[in-house]
């Protein structure tokens, strides 16, 4: 799957997304590291007036540092915004392996992917909704592969269950069913967001089983689905 991320595609360390997690503390360079207190005070500050207007000046200033101190860790502000990505897929990864561990079958693994994504959503909402901004959406890859390789994991157990399911080398067929779980896991994750799924704790419980039981569903129907002939027909 293409970790939470826009089109163009979705690190550093462990830290929070949103106020529930506490590891990465905008006081953290107290202790000697400003690089993590850099992500996350980018973190805060784009989730609440995007990153058109961030910089690193801005940044040395909130955290109290000289001007100079977050060149030694981040060339530019892409180069941050970049380490940001790399930050959320790294949270991304670290939540949805376990749960792989315990899923043996294929379609169980494609569902738990499906879960894992909206859960990620609904505990990292601001790292969520910065992923599919059009600034980091703007990032070039080339310059920042970093990213592509913090993603690789991810897409790689995705699409090794997607290949378990489809013919040996249709990738035509291959790329349908990956468009379809992934479709199936974002649509969860923004209709969660937008309250479709109501408000409290159980909300994320809800959009996330949903969002499972429907990529069983759709690989339950698989050989209607993976026929183009019998599509066009019906």
């Amino acid at each position: 799957m293409k970790a939470p991320r826009s089109r163009g595609r979705v690190s550093t360390g462990s830290p929070p997304a949103d106020g529930g997690d506490s590891r990465l503390q905008r006081d953290s360079y107290h202790h000697g590291n400003l690089r993590a207190a850099l992500i996350a005070d980018a973190i805060e500050v784009i989730s609440e007036r995007g990153a058109g207007g961030y910089s690193l000046a801005e940044a040395s200033r909130r955290l109290g540092v000289a001007v100079s101190a977050p060149y030694a860790h981040f060339a530019d502000r892409a180069e941050l915004l970049a380490a940001v990505c790399v930050h959320a897929l790294e949270i991304f990864r670290d939540e949805l392996e376990p749960r792989l561990a315990r899923s043996a079958a294929p379609a169980d693994r494609l569902a738990t992917t499906a879960r894992g994504y909206v859960q990620f959503a609904a505990s990292h909402k601001e790292l969520f909704q910065l992923l599919f901004s059009a600034e980091f959406g703007a990032l070039d890859k080339a310059r920042h592969p970093e990213i592509a390789a913090a993603e690789r994991p991810i897409e790689e157990a995705f699409l090794d269950s997607v290949k378990a399911l489809t013919p040996t080398g249709d990738r035509v067929m291959a790329e349908a069913v990956a468009a379809a779980v992934e479709a199936i896991a974002h649509g969860h994750a923004m209709l969660l967001l937008d309250g479709r799924f109501g408000t409290g704790s159980r909300a994320a419980g809800r959009a996330a089983t949903s969002a499972a039981r429907a990529t069983l569903a759709l690989l339950d129907g698989s050989d209607r689905f993976l026929s183009p002939r019998r599509t066009r027909k019906s």
